[in-house]
């Protein structure tokens, strides 16, 4: 295939750099182009993608970057990393026609449709919802990695909208009295507490040690890492208690969601911390979390989460950016 029809995609995270070429609607990913870099390594990302076109030799005319903030007029300055980031400026350094900035979280809605059963786990009774486009739709999704990201998509007539959200900067809201106590822990630190400031790598640590400092314990662990390790072999009781609670403070979240953006059809779980909390997910308070809102829990019950095992589900979802924007999506 000519790279005349070739098109550069990147998911750009707070701690990973991931690259990809997309060939088609056929081939939204094309095999063996997949690459990930650890951002810390690379001064920009138009360094990176030049260091990725090289390796790969090719030389599209487009690209689709998903980059974790909030993107305003073609520009972006990343939460997580020190990094600010212009469509334009990237376009110039690597001599493509057109680059275009989504959010993270854009793109991994955007990729929802495009995944198969084999790429998702229930977590809950409810089936997954068929997001083929034959019915309108409205889901959330939701994911831990680095910070927070969080969006939706709507599928109406056939099309699929995303939605570019900030979603994990909205106020934690604590639910138990165990979590009021964290909150006060964290607000002396933070002043204003997020959902960020819980539910994310530095999350956990900060659950941990809120946690610890609540029993009067010593914190034995310093990075998200270490604090799932002690959970794992529960080597720490702290650790333990920070991982089951990360899962039911993620299940009330999730649930939000639902009632914030109307989002009957189901919430889909993704980020870089989903796959080790998976079996915390699949046992633990998440689901009685998520379904716990009150006059609405019979209706949460009925609701599908989603835990998504797409390896690149943020690649995946630019590309059908990408796809959406040459079709005239």
């Amino acid at each position: 295939m000519s790279d005349a029809n070739l098109i550069l995609l990147a998911d750009i995270g707070g701690t990973n750099l991931r690259f990809a070429l997309c060939e088609s609607a056929e081939v939204p990913l094309r095999a063996g182009s997949v690459r990930r870099y650890r951002a810390a390594e690379h001064s920009s990302l138009g360094e990176a993608a030049a260091k990725y076109l090289d390796e790969v030799g090719a030389r599209p005319p487009q690209a689709v970057f998903a980059i974790a903030g909030r993107v305003d007029a073609g520009e972006v300055r990343l939460t997580n990393l020190p990094w600010s980031v212009s469509a334009a400026t990237v376009a110039s350094q690597l001599g493509m026609d057109s680059v275009r900035v989504v959010n993270d979280f854009a793109a991994q809605s955007r990729s929802l449709p495009l995944l198969r059963g084999e790429d998702l786990e229930i977590l809950g009774t409810p089936p997954a919802p068929e997001l083929d486009g034959r019915r309108d739709r409205c889901v959330a999704v939701v994911g831990p990695g680095t910070g927070l990201g969080v969006g939706a998509l709507l599928l109406r007539g056939g099309r699929a909208i995303v939605l570019e959200t900030e979603g994990g900067h909205l106020s934690f809201a604590p639910g138990t009295d165990e979590e009021i106590a964290i909150f006060n822990e964290l607000r002396r630190d933070y002043g204003r507490v997020s959902n960020e400031r819980v539910i994310c790598g530095s999350g956990l640590v900060n659950l941990y040690g809120a946690i610890c400092a609540l029993a009067g314990a010593p914190r034995r662990a310093d990075t998200p890492e270490r604090v799932m390790q002690a959970a794992t072999d529960a080597s720490d009781a702290q650790a333990v208690r920070a991982v089951d609670l990360f899962g039911e403070i993620l299940g009330a979240i999730a649930g939000d969601l639902v009632l914030a953006y109307g989002a009957w059809d189901g919430v889909f779980l993704a980020g870089g911390l989903l796959d080790p909390l998976l079996p915390t997910l699949r046992r633990g308070g998440f689901r009685p979390r998520f379904d716990a809102k009150g006059r609405f829990t019979p209706t949460m019950k009925q609701i599908p989460t989603v835990a998504v095992r797409h390896p690149n589900p943020g690649l995946l979802g630019a590309a059908g950016i990408a796809l959406d924007q040459r079709d005239g999506g």
